[in-house]
This record gives structure tokens, C-alpha cells and sequence, in this order.
């Protein structure tokens, strides 16, 4: 017998077979969430796709709630620090009714903390913290007016975003700490429980734009002396504020360009407010947008002589070790591509942080990482996936010219599999990858849902277009005013270069994105000829009936992306794809969730009406019970199953492996 390796098979780029599979991306996969740790025990989140999206509380790998118990909270409808942990207790906001309960150790079933809402998830909570003493929960509350509600004068009722003070052992009545936001955030209490400091801002601004710093004094449940740090008039956005074992306060700010961070050094209530001290001057973010409550990017080690922070650099993800009194800088190469909720606490190594990380060929694990020799171990590791060597494409970060002499940034993946080769000269067709947000960014850790597409001789290209976060306050407000432009601009000129240096096939390039991103993929469809197909996951058609339909938290974000409405409703009505259709004439699918209240399915469904009454050829699958981002495992197959079958449709190639193929309107036009 041979041991020499099978020599590869010839087939077409897009028709190969692969053992990345629809299956193996949702079997026994689980999204990662926060991470709480105290020297003895670390629990974790895990939203479980094959659960119907249920999100489980962990602790040492032991599942804390059961179903149909879910650890997840609809503030600002995104989410996150929607659970927390103090004295082995764990406090959380539930899913099916939004209320807060609390997990003592060793009790048979969570305990309700705040009262049934007068409707439906009308009371929401997130973002807490417990006092030292044990007495009281400060977090974020969200109150939404009853289902039909109209204010005397007809004006429009938002719901209204608080800081409230809770009993922590139920029963008591709820105090409102602030309420004189539009927004808040990150409220933290000080190790004595005497200070307390939050986040806030008012609209048009998201939290990446302009906010404010606060504190006040905290006693028995109530604030004094409420004073603010920072205002927003200062340009700059503030994010993770805690306070230090030296009873100062911490944060992050981006007014250097980029989120750094930096300390208070004064007396926060008598005499001048004085200027913050940056204690790290790195062209690199620290912190990431407030997209989601409770993300933790910097911690203290447990004897409070150094803070420890994750930051990107050079395309590869380092943790920094801070000395507080000899300001001196330390760097550890973790070889991770991400990091989050980083919390450092005393392990069996030693000093150790602990989060969720990921690498460019390991899906995301909980890990912990000794600060004295960086050595990693696996307190949650992550999926055996069982994938042939040499499978896994590993991106490559490249910078190419844009429109009007921008630089733009991506993530390339050529396509692998060692099992095939293309015919010779044959150049592969390219997934363009549009993110949402828009300001978020690429991911560049191991995600399979990309691996689905290289397996198969797709080229992917992950475009962080002007706007996206990482490179900065300046590359981020690229997109001020100019959403619809430079996201597009962007992705067609990442397309094209790649095209031009022969790393893919100019006749067969499609772009696919979700939400934001759907926005971007039906924009660049609509005004521009790159692209010979596309794919919009919950995307955006009518911007005028998003700023109509969408939730508190975004409702003023395309004041900065576009302009104020109705003051601008000739730009509006200028960038939404659905005004423009006699522009778009390439083929397209389109996914949505029926019950997605941040882009409604009116969206998607307007746009499959559109190519409907064009003849068009398209597929609109809409998937019943699915929110904004598909939860679902048998949603998430069949997602990437139809968009693969489609684009085989479209550009004429045999699949190498079987699925169930999506129905085309007006196929035989392709």
C-alpha cells in the first residue's frame, strides 16, 4: 500500500466538494459571549444556534440556567451585559419576559428581582454592577411605552434609557439614578461602592461619536453631586470607564485619533475638573464601538500595580502590561486574532487573563493567558471540527487604492482546498464581503462561514471600508455624510484590484452583506457595474422608511451617515436602492427574518416586489420567527445552502456536493 498522499482532483473553482459543510457550521456551535472570573470559578455565555439561539450561563462547563431560561436582554434591541456576577450570585435579564433575576449557588431556579412589565418586555435591563456591600444593582434600564401609546400633543414617544438603582435582593422599589439622557452606559462603581461613573450621550450621536463622562457620589441607593468630566461639546468618544484599585478613574478616549487609554488626576468634585493623563499613546484601538453593552477591553491585576489591555497592531491581536508606577510597557504575542471580555484575575499560572479569543485557523474559545510567560490554556476550548490539514484559508490583511486617493483596508482569502485544483488559467470568483454597522469591522478570526466559501474555490475578500472602526477616529468618519459612497466606492475598488492583480475572475465577482451591509450590497448593485450577482441578508432598500421604522438606538444614526431627515430627503431618496431600480439588473437573493425590528422585513420585501415587477431574476427567502441576525440552525443552513445554489445558478457551474437548490424567479433569463 502507498503512503503517498492522493494527488488532487481538477474541477472548476466553485465546484468543488468540501467537508465544510452547512451541518458543521451550526453543529455544536455556540457564539461566546461575556466572561466574569473570580480565583476559583469562570463562567461564560454560550447563545446555542441548535437551541433556537437560547443563551446559556456556564460555569467550569456546567450549564447554570436550562431551558427555556435565556441570559439575554433587548436593550437598545443589540444587547450584550445582559448578565453579571458578584459573591458567586449571577444576576440576569431574561429573555422571554425581560425581567431581572437573580442565581444564588446552590438554588433549584432563578428568583424575579424586578416586577412583571405592564406589557411585554416593556421594562429592560442591562449593564450591571453590584455594590461592594452587596445591597444594590446599578445598571442600565430601558422603559418603553405601552403598544399604541400617543403623548397628548402627538408628538412621537421614544422609550426612555435610565441609570437605576435596584434591590439587590428583590422586593424593594426602584430608584432612578439619571435620567436626563437620551442614552447611558457603563455605569461603574468604585471599590469603597462611594463613586459611581457612567457613560452618556444624547441623539443624533451613536456612542462612537460624541459622549459624556460622568460621576457622582453613591450612598443607599441614590447619587449626590452628579458632576460631568467630559462633555460632549469635547469631540470625542468615551468608552469603558472603571475605576482603579487607587480609586481614580479609568477610560478609554479616542482623542488622539485613536481609542487610548487614560487616567483622572484630580478631585472629581471640588476645584477644576482638570485634564485626563493618557497612560498609552499606541496608533491602535484599545476599545471597540458600544454597539453592545459591557465590552471589556482592559482590566486590573489582582494587586493593582498594572492594568492589562488588548489592542491590534501590524494585522495581529497583542495584549499590553501596563506598570502603573513605572508607566513602563510590556507586550505579549497571544498568536490570537481577537479578544474580548478580557477580566485578569489569580490563577494556577499566576496572574492570568482570561476571554474569549479566537485565532485565524481556531474558532473562539474561552482562554486564559499567564501573564509571566504567555502561555494559553483552554478553559472552554474551542470545536473539534475534524477538517483536513491544509483546508483552512488564512487571511491576508491588504491595503489597496479607493476613490478620490483613499487607502482602504481588507482581509483576502484565497480559495484552498488540497483536494482540488482549478483547471489550468482559470481564475476563481470572488465573495465580496460587505460588514455591518457600517461602523464595525471585518473579523478576521476562523469563521466558517467563510471557510464554506474558499473550501469550494471561492476567493473572499472582507472589506473594512472608509468608516469601519480599527484604523482610527479619522477612517471612521469617513462615512460621515457619505454612506452609500465610500462603503461602496470601497468595495467595488477592493474587487477590482484584486481583479486586476489576477487573484480572481472580473467576470464572476458578487458581493453579499447583512443589515448595513445589505445596504452596501444593494447600493454597489444599484449605482455601480462591478458586480455580476449579489446576496442581501436583512438589508436596507429605502432609507427614508428605515429612519420611519427603526429602533431608539439608531433612529438619529443616519444624521451623521446621510444628513437630517427630512432636511436631506433628496440625498435619502438619492442613495436608497429601491428609487433606482432601472439601475439594477443583475441577479440577487434575498434573506430576511420576519420578525426583525431594526430593519423590518417591509425592507427586503419591497426590494423582491421591485425585481419582480423588472423580471429580475432573484430568490426571497424570509424565515419565520427570525430576529436581525440569523439565530437559528436550520435558518443558518439554509441561508448559505440557497445563496451557494444560487450563485451555481448564475454562473452556470455543477456543485460538487448536494443540496437543495433555491427556486429563481425568471431563471430562465440567466
Amino acid at each position: 500500500m502507498s503512503d503517498r498522499a492522493a494527488e488532487p482532483s481538477r474541477a472548476p473553482y466553485g465546484g468543488w466538494s468540501s467537508p465544510v459543510s452547512a451541518e458543521l457550521i451550526v453543529s455544536a456551535a455556540v457564539g461566546l459571549g461575556d466572561v466574569w472570573v473570580d480565583d476559583t470559578h469562570t463562567w461564560w455565555s454560550e447563545l446555542r444556534p441548535a437551541e433556537a439561539g437560547r443563551v446559556e450561563l456556564v460555569r467550569d462547563g456546567i450549564d447554570l440556567l436550562g431551558a427555556p431560561w435565556s441570559a439575554r436582554t433587548r436593550v437598545h434591541e443589540y444587547g450584550g451585559g445582559a448578565w453579571w456576577v458578584h459573591g458567586g450570585s449571577v444576576f440576569f435579564a431574561n429573555w422571554a419576559d425581560q425581567r431581572l433575576y437573580r442565581l444564588d449557588e446552590g438554588a433549584e431556579a432563578p428568583r424575579p428581582l424586578t416586577a412583571a412589565p405592564p406589557a411585554p418586555a416593556a421594562w429592560r435591563y442591562a449593564d450591571g454592577r453590584v455594590s461592594p456591600d452587596g445591597r444594590w444593582i446599578v445598571c442600565v434600564r430601558e422603559e418603553h411605552p405601552p403598544p399604541g401609546y400617543e403623548a397628548p400633543d402627538g408628538a412621537h414617544v421614544e422609550a426612555d434609557n435610565q441609570l437605576v438603582a435596584i434591590d439587590a435582593q428583590g422586593g424593594g422599589e426602584l430608584v432612578v439614578l439619571h435620567d436626563g439622557h437620551d442614552f447611558v452606559s457603563s455605569p461603574r462603581l468604585s471599590a469603597d461602592g462611594t463613586w459611581l461613573a457612567w457613560v452618556a450621550w444624547n441623539h443624533p450621536n451613536m456612542p462612537w461619536d460624541d459622549t459624556e463622562l460622568w460621576v457622582a457620589r453613591f450612598a443607599d441607593g441614590a447619587v449626590r453631586d452628579a458632576r460631568c468630566l467630559i462633555a460632549a461639546e469635547a469631540g470625542e468618544s468615551i468608552a469603558q470607564p472603571e475605576w482603579g484599585p487607587d480609586g481614580q478613574l479609568y477610560f478609554c478616549s479616542d482623542r488622539s485619533n485613536w481609542w487610548n487609554l487614560y487616567r483622572f488626576e484630580c478631585d472629581l468634585l471640588d476645584g477644576p475638573i482638570g485634564f485626563p493623563v493618557p497612560l498609552t499613546t499606541l496608533e491602535s484601538e484599545i476599545a471597540l464601538p458600544g454597539w453592545v453593552f459591557g465590552r471589556s477591553r482592559y482590566a486590573f491585576t489582582p494587586e493593582g500595580d498594572a492594568l492589562v489591555f488588548a489592542f491590534g497592531g501590524d494585522a495581529h491581536l497583542h495584549l499590553g502590561v501596563l506598570n502603573l508606577a513605572e508607566h513602563r510597557l510590556e507586550t505579549i504575542e497571544t498568536g490570537l486574532a481577537t479578544f474580548e471580555a478580557l477580566r485578569v484575575r489569580t490563577g494556577p499560572n499566576g496572574t492570568e487573563v482570561v476571554g474569549v479569543g479566537a485565532g485565524f485557523a481556531t474558532e473562539a474559545a474561552v482562554v486564559a493567558i499567564a501573564l509571566a510567560d504567555g502561555t494559553v490554556r483552554y478553559v472552554r476550548p474551542p470545536r473539534q471540527l475534524g477538517l483536513p490539514a491544509g483546508i483552512v484559508s488564512a487571511p491576508e490583511h491588504i491595503t489597496f487604492p479607493s476613490a478620490r486617493g483613499r487607502t482602504a483596508h481588507a482581509w483576502f482569502y484565497p480559495p484552498r482546498n488540497p483536494a482540488f485544483v482549478a483547471p489550468e488559467g482559470e481564475r476563481p470568483p470572488l465573495v465580496v464581503l460587505s460588514h455591518g454597522g457600517p461602523t464595525a469591522a471585518a473579523n478576521p478570526s476562523l469563521n466558517l462561514s467563510v471557510q464554506f466559501w474558499t473550501s469550494r474555490g471561492f476567493a473572499v475578500v472582507d472589506v473594512d471600508y472608509g468608516g469601519s472602526t480599527g484604523y482610527g477616529r479619522a477612517y471612521r468618519k469617513l462615512l460621515e455624510r457619505a454612506w452609500g459612497e465610500v462603503d461602496v466606492e470601497d468595495c467595488c475598488a477592493a474587487a477590482e484590484w484584486l481583479a486586476a492583480e489576477g487573484r480572481c475572475d472580473p467576470a464572476r465577482m458578487v458581493i453579499r452583506g447583512g443589515s448595513a451591509g445589505g445596504f452596501t450590497t444593494l447600493a454597489a448593485l444599484t449605482f455601480r457595474s462591478t458586480f455580476k450577482a449579489g446576496a442581501s441578508h436583512y438589508g436596507i432598500g429605502d432609507l427614508a422608511a428605515l429612519v420611519a421604522e427603526t429602533h431608539k438606538f439608531e433612529a438619529r444614526y443616519c444624521d451623521g451617515l446621510i444628513g437630517p431627515y427630512p432636511e436631506a430627503a433628496d440625498v435619502y431618496e438619492a442613495r436608497s436602492p429601491i428609487h433606482h431600480t432601472d439601475g439594477l439588473d443583475c441577479p440577487l437573493i434575498l434573506l430576511q427574518g420576519s420578525e426583525d425590528v431594526i430593519v423590518p422585513p417591509s425592507q427586503s420585501r419591497a426590494m423582491a416586489a421591485a425585481l419582480e415587477a423588472k423580471g429580475i431574476p432573484h430568490a426571497y427567502l424570509e424565515f419565520e420567527g427570525e430576529q436581525h441576525g440569523f439565530r437559528q440552525a436550520a435558518n443558518i443552513m439554509r441561508a448559505l445552502q440557497a445563496e451557494l445554489s444560487f450563485y451555481a445558478q448564475v454562473f452556470h457551474f455543477e456543485l460538487g456536493d448536494p443540496i437543495e437548490p433555491v427556486a429563481i424567479a425568471f431563471s430562465e433569463r440567466l
